[in-house]
């Protein structure tokens, strides 16, 4: 089979795609036969070595993907040769022909949606759900904001806190994002570069503030967003490329509380309870991925460069 192989950290160069031997499940595995695969920042980031991740080499990109079952391993009984399937995660790498998941890893793709919408619903949609209902216990009623909701996590958040009853703000830098977002399920949108954007969300709130916000540049805005939290407001960074200054009373007036979130540490059991969710939430139709650009996976290099490109539409996603 052809696949993507990196053999030491570098730039979209060290990319190749190469002939490697067929895979073959083992006990309690999966074989899938790739159709698309999701590409997400922290796939550049394991590439290149930088942000303290790293890889075994040979190493082959990407974490999910979607396509049909070729066979599967003694043990499994989810899942059955022929099925459509989204994988959230794998064990081989998601950019290539085939892929190796655990059982766990595989769940139902409904036929309405395509394989490059599959693709994209391991890192933005887990990320995003963890986010909303594991870490800041996100109620119906709420009124959540979410920074970047243009991005592929963003975009998930508000369908998913549009679907639970949550009043949803989303921000993006391009009139095109924000129609996206609200095309997506927000009840509002505001321009992040706008620097009077967080006290419109104040006004949008009567001025109460938002009781949860999901932060994908903490390291830019933190400071700025703790002002805008109502009483018992929360603050979830899922993103940050730097260090940041606050003003600790800007927690301690409102008990606000600032939470971490690292998709690494999801148990099985959230796993478990997460994609139960979105698999739900994909045959009520509820939950809807938006692809931005799809390219082959010759042109993973490209697919690359277009993830860490501000103004996001979507998610990034490759073809096999």
């Amino acid at each position: 089979m052809k696949a993507i192989q990196v053999h030491k950290h570098g730039g979209i160069d060290v990319l190749q795609l190469e002939e490697v031997s067929d895979l073959q499940p083992a006990e309690g595995q999966v074989l899938v036969c790739v159709k698309a695969a999701g590409i997400n920042p922290v796939d550049t980031y394991i590439r290149a070595g930088t942000n303290n991740y790293t890889a075994d080499f040979p190493h082959t990109p990407g974490k999910d993907s979607a396509g049909i079952v070729a066979a599967v391993g003694t043990g499994v009984t989810r899942v059955k040769a022929g099925d459509r399937v989204y994988c959230a995660g794998t064990l081989s790498g998601a950019s290539a022909e085939q892929t190796l998941c655990n059982e766990a890893q595989v769940h139902p793709l409904p036929d309405k949606f395509s394989f490059e919408q599959g693709a994209c619903m391991g890192v933005p949609y887990t990320t995003a759900w963890r986010a909303l209902f594991i870490r800041a216990h996100a109620l119906a009623a709420e009124t959540v904001l979410v920074h970047g909701a243009s991005g592929g996590v963003g975009l998930a958040a508000v369908q998913l806190a549009r679907a639970a009853g949550l009043t949803v703000i989303g921000t993006a830098s391009t009139e095109a994002g924000r129609e996206l977002i609200l095309n997506n399920g927000a009840h509002h949108t505001l321009d992040h570069s706008d620097p009077d954007h967080l006290q419109q969300a104040i006004e949008l709130t009567a001025g109460k503030g938002v009781n949860l916000i999901l932060e994908m540049l903490a390291n830019v805005n933190l400071g700025q967003d703790l002002p805008a939290l109502s009483h018992g407001g929360r603050v979830v960074i899922i993103g940050s490329r730097g260090p940041v200054e606050i003003n600790p009373r800007d927690t301690m007036a409102r008990d606000a509380a600032i939470l971490g979130m690292a998709l690494a540490n999801t148990t099985g059991p959230e796993r478990e309870r997460i994609h139960a969710s979105l698999v739900a939430g994909l045959e009520s139709g509820t939950l809807n991925p938006v692809v931005n650009k799809s390219f082959h996976i010759a042109q993973l290099g490209l697919a690359h460069e277009a993830v860490l490109e501000p103004g996001a539409c979507g998610n990034i996603v490759i073809t096999v």
